[in-house]
Parts: C-alpha cells; structure tokens; sequence
C-alpha cells in the first residue's frame, strides 16, 4: 500500500508518467522516485522544496488505508537491544514523517535523533552512513567494533556490501535471492535472529 501512496502523491504533484516498476529503480528511496520521475517528465532538475510538499501528500495518502503491521518480532527485538544497551539505529529510504507514522503505527520505540531517511540522502549508502554517524553521536561512541546491516532486500545486501558492513537477512521471501548474492547469515524472522544473539 506503501507503494500505492508514493505513486498518488506523485500524480497530486502533477507528475503524470510515473514508471512503477519501483523494484527496477536506481536507488530505491523516495526522494529518488521524486526527481526520477519529475525529471522524466518535465525534462529540468527537480525544485528540491519540492521533497516537503511531496512528503506531506505522502502522509495524506497513508491515511487512506490502513495502517501498517508490525514486522512479527521486531519490538520485541528493539526491546532486547536496549534492554543489553546494544547501539541500534534506523535507516530507510522512506522520508521522516511516513517513516515515523509507520514505526508510530507498529508501537515501535524510536527517536528521531536515530532515523536517517532519504531526506537528506538520495541513496542507500548515503542514509546509511548517516545512521551510523547518528547513532555514535546518540551513544556518545567514536566507533563500533562491528556493524550489522539488517534488512530483507536485496537493495539493502548490496547497500552492505558496497559499504563493507556484516549483513544480516530477515524473512522467507527473498532468503534464497540473498543467499545467491552472497549473505552469508539470513533468518526466517526476527524471532529467530534474536535468539541468535544469545
């Protein structure tokens, strides 16, 4: 449904010819699907102030359908975390306010110092450089002595591997696609990757 709100807000900005083949995109954020499809359209870079009127029809759309669903496991494992004082922090290719409606709408623990969206970092790799630097500023930390990228895409493997970050994948789905493109740790669910842990 997520997908569905990213599209019409597209068209509420007057971007017509929308290519939704998502899974195909260059990077798969939302401020890239903005000024891909803005620059397709109308042939001239994107005006940038156009990300906030995107992100607020973005928040309009979401409120026509239901709201998003826990990831079975996942505040259980936000629990743990902060239960062992293990560092976490989020990074999505969502914009702020959708990310924070959704991990809002999943009764999730998150503070914003620790959300590095596609707001200020187009790519993946970008957004993940800035969750790590947020979260050694939110854990008073010069460094980590290891790094875990958890994710279910193969978008987010790569996004490890370009950065040479260990990788663990989460979820069925794609475990086998994972596999083949060299995830070498993968989990049926996050229940399962916590009591890994321990």
């Amino acid at each position: 449904m997520y997908l569905i709100s990213v599209t019409k807000s597209l068209q509420t900005l007057g971007i017509k010819d929308i290519d939704t083949d998502y899974n195909n995109y260059k990077h798969h954020t939302d401020s890239y699907a903005l000024r891909y499809n803005y620059e397709r359209n109308f042939k001239e870079d994107f005006p940038s102030n156009l990300l906030d009127d995107f992100e607020t029809n973005l928040v309009h759309q979401m409120g026509k359908f239901d709201p998003v669903k826990e990831i079975r496991g996942a505040k259980s494992l936000l629990e743990v975390f902060r239960d062992h004082q293990i560092s976490f922090c989020f990074a999505t290719g969502a914009l702020p306010k959708p990310a924070m409606i959704k991990l809002e709408q999943c009764d999730l623990w998150y503070n914003e110092s620790i959300l590095a969206t596609s707001k200020t970092h187009e790519s993946r790799e970008g957004f993940v450089l800035d969750a790590i630097e947020r979260a050694k500023a939110f854990y008073n930390k010069d460094r980590f002595d290891q790094i875990i990228s958890v994710g279910d895409g193969v978008w987010d493997l790569k996004t490890a591997q370009n950065l040479s970050l260990d990788f663990v994948g989460i979820g069925v789905r794609n475990k086998q696609r994972l596999i083949d493109n060299g995830a070498k740790s993968c989990f049926d669910d996050l229940h399962e990757f916590k009591q890994s842990l321990f």
